[in-house]
């Protein structure tokens, strides 16, 4: 039998769509070693997932607010990573000190963090703050410009720099790093002036598990059974959804004014708009046939049940579309490199979704796109989602190479970090 063993586990993402897949991990975990203890550390709305699956989040999770700092650093359905970065740096330093608070106060023998990038910086520039073995999960890696703004030139440079370690590429200063994905999905470009490849370094330093998702596409084939079970008719059925934030709510007004124009070509249409966690279903004002709705607990079976789904670029939702083989429309957030450029390209190279730019895409033009993928059959090859099995094999793996923290001795109560220790 496996001795008692307890992780930290930090679903660490903006939004929601990290959660999903961290519980699946978390979930395979368990199944290869029962007993296993997991506590959580995360933001809202994440946390939203974990504690509706009954898991244990700890108080140090209030310091996680990347969320809102994303939001408020958003302009019109755009999110530039320079105004981003300057307006975290202080909710990383929060987030760091309550990871180090919480497993100086508790015995871990692992921490677990999914994209902890604030545990990144601080390790690399100050490795002593690493106490225990640790795992870390990405589905990107690499930051690019997406203006000609040499500051933000120069924060992608200074970032990409920490990330990799310097010119000549350090180990990341983890145990393990998972990249939950393929090797083609890490861009074949150097990380910046006088910087590794990115996909070079990606392949000498992380396992790549292949794609995870929170649930098994294969269970959601019978589409008429599933909208009966979900109270849809056969009536063509669009699915208007933003992901776990509020800086998608304009694409959501859009799809609201483009509903009467596909509703002209397509008798008894019907749209479901999915406003999420984080914006006011009153503040979209939506005509007879369309149906607002907050957050919606297991949204992928919606996915699976629609005819077309309007989303916008976020890693988690396309790539649930994708797996469910449904067509779906995508925007990328303007000025946003992960969605433009490594989810787009993600995409492409499966052939699944058909992208659009909200700046350029009138309701009209959003009703004309709607309509083309009615009726559109999948020509893209199966996507496997099995990726976290995989993780949880090799995060397994780990910590049967570490001491248990039984016999390592119990935590003692130790002052907080310093300052100077977690401001890097």
């Amino acid at each position: 039998m496996h001795e008692a063993r307890r992780i930290l586990f930090i679903s660490d993402s903006i939004g929601l769509g990290h959660a999903g897949r961290d519980l699946a991990v978390a979930e395979r975990l368990r199944s290869r070693r029962p007993g296993l203890e997991i506590d959580w550390l995360a933001g809202h709305p994440a946390r939203l997932l974990i504690e509706e699956a009954g898991e244990s989040i700890l108080p140090e999770a209030a310091a996680f607010q990347e969320t809102g700092f994303a939001e408020d650093s958003a302009d019109e359905f755009s999110l530039n990573i320079t105004r981003y970065a300057t307006h975290v740096v202080g909710a990383w330093v929060r987030a760091a000190r309550a990871v180090l608070n919480a497993t100086q106060r508790r015995p871990y023998d692992l921490v677990v963090g999914d994209e902890t990038y604030e545990l990144a910086i601080a390790f690399a520039l100050l490795p002593r703050l690493k106490k225990l073995p640790w795992a870390v999960i990405y589905d990107f890696f690499g930051l690019d410009a997406m203006t000609r703004n040499p500051l933000e030139h120069a924060v992608v440079q200074a970032l990409n720099r920490l990330w990799c370690g310097g010119r000549r590429g350090k180990p990341p200063p983890f145990d393990l790093t998972l990249f939950l994905g393929e090797p083609d999905d890490v861009p074949d470009t150097a990380l910046g002036w006088r910087l590794p490849n990115a996909r070079g370094y990606a392949k000498r330093h992380f396992q790549f598990t292949g794609y995870a998702l929170g649930f098994d596409p294969s269970t959601y084939t019978d589409r008429h059974n599933l909208r009966k079970v979900l109270g849809y008719d056969e009536h063509a059925l669009v699915i208007c959804s933003v992901g776990g934030t509020a800086v998608g709510a304009d694409l959501l007004r859009r799809c609201v004014a483009a509903y009467p124009r596909i509703r002209a070509r397509v008798a008894n249409a019907r749209m479901v708009v999915v406003c999420g966690p984080r914006i006011d279903p009153t503040t979209i004002h939506a005509p007879i046939g369309v149906e607002v709705r907050g957050y919606v607990p297991h949204l992928y079976e919606h996915f699976a049940a629609c005819d077309v789904a309007v989303v916008q670029g976020g890693g988690t939702s396309t790539l649930e579309l994708a797996a469910l083989r449904r067509p779906f429309v995508y925007f990328p957030l303007e000025g946003h490199a992960e969605q433009n450029l490594v989810v787009a390209e993600r995409l492409a190279r499966h052939g699944a979704g058909s992208q659009r730019v909200y700046s350029e895409t009138t309701p009209a033009a959003l009703a004309d796109a709607v309509v083309s993928q009615l009726g559109r059959k999948p020509t893209w090859p199966p996507i496997r989602t099995d990726g976290a099995g995989r993780a949880a094999e090799l995060i397994d793996r780990l910590l049967q190479t570490t001491e248990p923290s039984s016999r390592r001795g119990a935590v003692g109560p130790q002052r907080p970090p310093h300052s100077a220790d977690a401001c890097w």
